[in-house]
This record gives structure tokens, sequence and C-alpha cells, in this order.
């Protein structure tokens, strides 16, 4: 029984490699594939068949999703660099050229799966590839031979989209990246400029995420650290990780102990602590306080 018939051009030799490794991964599953090629006019005809015993809906739905992806593969391949470049000079004309150059490699490893990081940005990206692997995977369904140039030609405006939505994340998310490392920037240089009001604090974090703010000789200066901050002027929607991010750069301590920082609930406030004060800062698991802390006692 015929699976589908695929054509294609003399220079899409890796469509031949995409569909060996598909038979492979089916006879691994042991499920036989026969691949048929022919020539004519400059194209290859491939007629992919299995037997009729083998044939059932279940290997019709795995085939078709198979196929999606590797189709996906192309359409990502026609797309990436003219498409994107065309797309960010229309779209987002006010970035620099070394700006342009980092959104479209980072597009351009989400849109071939080689980004490892999963976090929301990511999860929606992988949301929008799925809804284009569904509308290949439907164009597959209806249709029982695929010219891939026709299908690149014709449905990559259908696919546009999702991919455009793709890479206005990637812009989203690389100018947030961008104006948080200025605002480092900024923090950094009140730091460098400014005397230090105390030589050491450090930072408990307990089991829930609370923290405990103390001098060096362990005096809690939790409140002293915030008094100046915790003004009229201040809403409840200053969250208190910037305070004390707010606290660190007005008294700009010589050493930063965090203890605990695996309790941090809200990672950034780490990662931007570290940042700003550099090598000032030190993470400490194993110390008195830690122990206290890791044995729910109260500090």
């Amino acid at each position: 029984m015929i699976l589908q018939t695929i054509v294609y051009e003399n220079e899409k030799d890796d469509v031949m490699t995409e569909l060996n490794e598909m038979k492979q991964y089916f006879e691994a599953k042991d499920v036989s594939i026969g691949i048929s090629e022919s020539i004519s006019n400059g194209n290859h005809f491939v007629k992919i068949f299995c037997s009729d015993l083998d044939f059932t809906s279940n290997l019709e739905n795995k085939f078709n999703l198979y196929m999606s992806n590797i189709l996906y593969k192309i359409v990502v391949k026609e797309f990436c660099y003219d498409e994107i470049q065309k797309f960010l000079n229309d779209t987002y004309f006010f970035l620099k050229y070394e700006e342009m150059r980092e959104v479209t490699e980072r597009s351009l490893k989400i849109l071939k799966n080689e980004e490892k990081v999963l976090d929301e940005d990511m999860i929606y990206c992988i949301n929008k590839k799925n809804d284009i692997l569904d509308k290949i995977q439907e164009c597959i369904k209806e249709n029982n031979e695929i010219n891939i140039k026709g299908f690149v030609t014709f449905r990559i405006k259908e696919l546009t989209r999702d991919l455009e939505s793709i890479i206005n994340k990637v812009v989203e998310r690389y100018m947030a990246e961008k104006e948080y490392n200025e605002f480092i920037k900024l923090l950094k240089y009140f730091v460098e400029v400014q005397e230090s009001k105390i030589d050491e604090i450090n930072i408990m974090i307990k089991e829930n995420g609370e923290y405990i703010i103390q001098d060096k000789d362990g005096t809690d200066i939790m409140e002293e650290i915030l008094s100046d901050l915790l003004d009229v002027k201040y809403t409840g929607s200053v969250s208190i990780d910037d305070l004390i991010i707010s606290g660190l750069i007005t008294y700009c301590p010589k050493h930063i102990i965090i203890h605990c920082s695996d309790n941090c609930i809200n990672k950034e406030i780490i990662d931007t602590i570290k940042k700003v004060f550099e090598n000032r800062v030190e993470l400490c698991e194993g110390c008195s306080k830690c122990d206290k802390i890791k044995s729910t006692l109260k500090v």
C-alpha cells in the first residue's frame, strides 16, 4: 500500500536522507517501509509504501506525524534566512546589525529545535511549532502526493503567521534581556561609586523562601536595611525581592553571603545580586547558619 508520494528537485538531496532515517525508525519497530525512487524531467518521485498486513490506522498516524516533521524541517530551511531577514527588516528596522544577527541566530536555534532551555517563552514557541506541525499534517492527510517545491511555495503563507509569532517572541525576549543588562550596568555603576556603609551582610533563605538578613555579628538588620524604602510612596506592587536589591545598593556591603540559595523561590534575585556585586558575593551551603536553616531551627 502506498502511504505517500514525495516529489522533489535535484538540489533537495537531504530529503532522501530524512526518508531513509524514517525507514530505519519504522524497521526498529518491526514495520517494513519500502522506498521507490524514479527521476523524470529533473524531478525525483519517491513512493513510500508498506505491506497491507502492516498497515493500520496507528501506523498511518505515526507515518503522517513523521512526514510532517520532515516537511517542517524543509519549511524552516526555506523560510530561515531570507524570510527571517525580510521580516526583521520590515518589522524591527530599528534594530542594529549586530542585534539583527543575534535575533536571527536565536530564531534559527529555536526553529531547528536546538534550544534546550525550557521556560515560559520556549513553551510558547513549542506550542507554535506544534500548530505548524498540525497544519502540515492536515495537508499530508489531504494529499496522496506532496510536491515539496509547491508545498513550500503555496503553503508558506499559511504557516508564516506561526513562524513570525516565534520570531516576535525571540525579539521580545531579546529586548527584555537588553533592558535588564542595561539596568544591571546602571546598578553596578552605583555600587562602584558609593562607599560601603557595612562590611558584611548575610542573607539567609528559609525553606519556604522567606529571607533573614543579618550583619557579620548575627544581628538581624532586615528592618534597618529596608526602613528607608518602606515609605508611603511604595505600593503593594513592589516585591520584597526588589526592596532587598534596593537595600543592598543603598548599603553597598563589602561582602554579601547568601545562605541556602537553593531555597530561593525567585532565582532571578540571586542572579541579579551576583551580577551587580560580582566578586563581593559568596554562596554558602555549609556553615552554622546554613545548618540551622536546613534543620528547620529558628535562626
